[in-house]
């Protein structure tokens, strides 16, 4: 298996600095700063880039295990939000919450919520991810 990079500059002090992130791949980078991480300024931050592995996870890891059980997607879309909260004075990831959405041509929304619990259970993202206190799943199958 292969080892993924990453590399994260940071320049100047917390409050005024800034940072920049590029994957190994050239895949994606992008400038980061204190606005963007802790109020909310436009831009990117290192939660955002924790939300989209974890959705890339989950729906890879849904398509396989449907695809094991006999039943491929035709389209699977997840979206993760990742909560950041000030707790005990320190920001701690507190929620992740994963919204998956699947064409599955013969299952129904029962097979459906139960192939995503399993997925999110197994993912290596959500494995990774344990140690945030809530994570929830709200799974859909489309027509």
């Amino acid at each position: 298996m292969p080892t993924s990079q990453a590399t994260a500059v940071w320049e100047g002090k917390l409050k005024d600095g800034k940072g920049n992130f590029r994957a190994a791949s050239a895949a994606f980078s992008g400038p980061y700063t204190f606005a963007t991480r802790f109020e909310g300024a436009k831009g990117t931050n290192p939660e955002e880039l924790i939300a989209a592995a974890h959705a890339a996870c989950l729906s890879m890891a849904l398509s396989a295990g449907l695809e094991k059980a006999g039943k491929p997607v035709t389209r699977v879309e997840t979206t993760a939000a990742c909560t950041m909260d000030m707790v005990d004075g320190a920001p701690k990831i507190t929620k992740m919450a994963l919204t998956v959405r699947g064409k599955v041509p013969g299952l129904d929304q029962a097979g459906f919520q139960k192939a995503a619990e399993e997925a999110k259970r197994g993912c290596p993202v959500s494995k990774a991810l344990a140690g945030i206190p809530q994570i929830t799943l709200d799974a859909k199958l489309e027509a």
